[in-house]
Parts: C-alpha cells; sequence; structure tokens
C-alpha cells in the first residue's frame, strides 16, 4: 500500500514539474518573440507594396485576381524565398469572422497574409501578444474600440494598425480584400484561429490545412533560414 502511495506521490511530482516547465517554457518564449526585434518584413514597405499594386490595377479595379496576384509577385520579388512558393486558399473562421485567406509567410514571430470575402463578414479582431497590419485592397474595412462611438474607415490603401494587447470589432462591408502582416508572438495568436472550429463550424478539413500551413513553414524559416 505504501510502494502505491509512494508511486502516486512521484508520479504527480514529475507532472507538476513538467507543467512547470512548460509554463516557464512559455513564458521565456513569449518574452523572447516579444522584445526580439529581428524581422524580415516592414509594415510600411507591406503598404507601399500594396498600394502600388493598387495603382497598377486601377483600370480593372475589380479584377481580384489580378490584384492578388500583384501583391503576391511583389512580396516575392521583395522578399524572396519568404513568401511561400505554392500558396493555397483555405477558409478562416475567427471571432465569428468568416473569410478566406492565402498564407503567404509563416515564422514563430510573423506572418502575411492575404485575408477577405467577396460576401462581407464582422466579429471581434482577437486581442493579441502581436501588433498587427491589416491593409486593405479591395473595398473597406470599419472598426470601432469600446467606448468610440464612431467607426473607423479603412479605404483600399489605408493600413489598420491594431497594437499588441488591443481589440476591437471590425467589420469587412460587402467584397474587402486586405494584406494583413502580424509580428510577435504568433504561436499565441493560433487557438483564437482555432476556437470557432471546435464551438462552432466543426470545420476540421480547414483547420488541418491551418495547422499544417502553419506548422510546416514556422518549422522551415526556423530549420532552413534560422528564422524565428
Amino acid at each position: 500500500m505504501s510502494n502505491s502511495k509512494q508511486k502516486s506521490k512521484t508520479s504527480g511530482s514529475r507532472l507538476q514539474e513538467l507543467v512547470a516547465a512548460i509554463v516557464i517554457f512559455c513564458v521565456l518564449g513569449s518574452g523572447y518573440l516579444y522584445f526580439n526585434k529581428i524581422h524580415v518584413f516592414d509594415p510600411i514597405k507591406l503598404q507601399e507594396i500594396a498600394q502600388e499594386a493598387i495603382e497598377e490595377n486601377k483600370n480593372t479595379p475589380d479584377d481580384i485576381d489580378r490584384l492578388v496576384g500583384l501583391v503576391v509577385d511583389k512580396l516575392r520579388a521583395e522578399y524572396g524565398g519568404h513568401i511561400i512558393e505554392n500558396p493555397q486558399w483555405m477558409f478562416n473562421n475567427a471571432g465569428g469572422a468568416m473569410g478566406a485567406m492565402l498564407v503567404l509567410h509563416c515564422s514563430f514571430s510573423e506572418y502575411v497574409i492575404i485575408f477577405g470575402t467577396p460576401l462581407g463578414t464582422e466579429g471581434h479582431t482577437g486581442r493579441f501578444l502581436a501588433d498587427d497590419y491589416f491593409t486593405i485592397l479591395h473595398g473597406e474595412q470599419w472598426a470601432f474600440s469600446a467606448g468610440n462611438l464612431t467607426r473607423e474607415v479603412y479605404k483600399p490603401g489605408d493600413q489598420h494598425h491594431l497594437p499588441l494587447g488591443h481589440a476591437k470589432q471590425y467589420k469587412m462591408d460587402d467584397t474587402c480584400w486586405a494584406l494583413e502582416y502580424a509580428v510577435g508572438n504568433i504561436p499565441a495568436m493560433l487557438p483564437f484561429g482555432f476556437a470557432d472550429t471546435f464551438f462552432s463550424t466543426l470545420d476540421f478539413v480547414s483547420l488541418f490545412q491551418t495547422v499544417r500551413v502553419s506548422a510546416v513553414n514556422m518549422f522551415s524559416e526556423l530549420l532552413l533560414r534560422s528564422k524565428i
């Protein structure tokens, strides 16, 4: 009897040590990602690229395919191998909003995607350990913070910055597409992106696609390019 109690205590102690180690690792990792200032992408440059693509597409403003293609080509010319070679579209449900996203870069400290919908959507931005930059390519995005009684309006070429730790309600009115860049603790953002799958949509195909592209490219950037 005493041996089984001793084994139980030992197992419990080891479990506590494991949990403590995981917590310490997460805290230290979060701190490193927060204070890490070595980044590949620059939000000002990304906005310039978006504005250049919008200008080149001005004679066919409703040709979203061409606009997205211009953005991707310009990103590849600027950032080379850091842009995924053959990105694939997938659905994304997060914070009550639904759209499609094209993941162009994903590492532990940065991601770049094109996100939007031809139907319109709205929801919660999320509150992250990262800064988020949302540059409108087509259409409009509306947003507001609690306490602000008038909406913010972002049009093509405008960049909506959501600082670390902040949150808003947002709406993409009708057709809207944007180039989104997040920098900071990217793994900590993933639960927000996964929650709607488990508690609403049960779309495990899109979840699998998201996990696969995130994990593969995070570790590819780390192992092949030594990029966090």
